[in-house]
């Protein structure tokens, strides 16, 4: 029996015939299958093949495969808890790294999921769940961004360490002088130098928690950003891209609210559609679903092909292609895009708000930058007139710096 799995293939043999795993890179049919027409039984019999994989002993590599494809299959069966302890287990035994969960849109509706929520938050604090690779990436934005946080860091522990050591000598001196004689040292000195001490060590513990707090929240920032980059919309042309893909061409503004409120927001900018078009503003409109809507189920996924990574000799390659990309944007991106993964976006902004203080669910507005950072937000729609002031022209200097 020749089965076909999502990051390769499983060729179980039945019989006497020796059983053998092959595990390849590209991702094949059952999905394509499934993608087409909707088979449960294809993902359910999927499901049973990566079971009894993972029952042959594997080797590290099939082992991993089979884990994360698990982990595909749940999702699109809308099984969260069980797509989340597949992945726990493959970020934690065998090196699935969290960018790849994070970029892979079989995963979309499990992103969705509240139990996704708690194993970005463990992977992000580096819990042994999920290992660290999540939390040494975000470190190391964070250290580009803040570049003598970790200066900082280091001088309030050695300061902090001096200071102990300091009062550990201190003390003494202050029991030989409370208790007098003639070599006894000053109490009212000594004190002073006691007090010094303890105020240094609480001052710098102070500013190294705070220091942490700071960094524990430019981290949060940092991945919220990621997923936002990795969130889809449909262009006016009908073409499916990534945030990521829109940086340098435009200036997406999200309008978060209902339907009514949306439809105003987008009457009102048509008044000042060529002025807001030269400044690269792309709206975005996210319309609340209520509760008890439910998106239609549309097969695996979703068709989005981010940029190519290349490295070395095909930096070219990749520069060349990415310039062909951003041209073909720029001629489809139209003033009105349509969100993909529904469920994805409102995650997105229900964390964003949080972040904010904003309650969930409230009507809110976030205008990105240039390179894809968030510039400004507020509750409610967005004043047109003043947004069109404040934004600068696409081939102005401003703009050139925004990039």
């Amino acid at each position: 029996m020749d089965v076909l799995c999502f990051s390769g293939c499983v060729t179980l043999r039945c019989g006497a015939a020796p059983r053998r795993l092959a595990f390849g890179r590209a991702k094949i049919a059952i999905r394509v299958r499934a993608a087409k027409d909707g088979s449960e039984s294809q993902v359910k019999d999927a499901l049973h093949q990566f079971d009894t994989a993972l029952a042959m002993n594997p080797n590290f590599d099939e082992a991993q495969a089979a884990y994360y494809n698990k982990a595909c299959c749940h999702a699109s069966r809308e099984e969260p808890a069980k797509a989340a302890q597949a992945l726990q287990t493959a970020l934690r035994d065998y090196n699935v790294k969290f960018h790849v969960i994070l970029n892979d849109p079989d995963l979309a509706p499990f992103r969705a999921s509240p139990e996704f929520k708690a194993l970005q938050d463990e992977a992000r604090k580096g819990g042994e769940d999920t290992g660290s690779s999540f939390r040494r990436d975000l470190k190391l934005i964070s250290e580009v961004q803040a570049p003598f946080r970790g200066v900082r860091k280091f001088f309030y522990v050695a300061f902090t360490i001096a200071a102990g050591i300091a009062t550990f000598i201190t003390v003494p001196r202050l029991i030989r002088a409370l208790q007098g004689g003639e070599d006894a040292p000053s109490v009212t000195e000594t004190a002073q130098n006691l007090a010094i001490d303890l105020a240094g060590i609480v001052a710098f513990v102070s500013l190294f928690i705070w220091d942490s707090k700071k960094e524990e929240t430019q981290m949060s920032q940092i991945t919220r950003n990621e997923t936002l980059s990795r969130l889809p919309v449909r262009l006016g042309t009908g073409r499916i891209v990534e945030v990521v893909q829109l940086r340098g061409i435009t200036r997406p503004v999200i309008l978060a609210g209902t339907k009514e409120s949306i439809k105003g927001a987008l009457e009102k900018a048509e008044r000042y559609r060529k002025d807001l078009l030269q400044r690269g503003v792309l709206l975005i409109p996210v319309e609340w679903r209520k509760k008890d809507e439910t998106p239609k189920k549309k097969g695996f996924g979703r068709s989005v092909k981010a940029p190519a990574a290349g490295s070395g000799s095909d930096d070219f390659q990749k520069r060349a292609q990415d310039a062909a990309l951003k041209a073909v944007l720029e001629s489809e991106k139209r003033f009105v895009a349509e969100v993909v993964s529904q469920a994805e976006w409102e995650r997105w902004i229900f964390e964003q708000q949080e972040s904010e203080g904003v309650t969930g669910g409230e009507e809110v507005f976030i205008v990105l930058r240039l390179d894809g950072r968030i510039r400004k937000s507020g509750r409610g729609m967005p004043e047109w007139q003043e947004l069109v002031k404040e934004l600068p022209v696409l081939d102005s200097m401003m703009s050139k710096l925004e990039r």
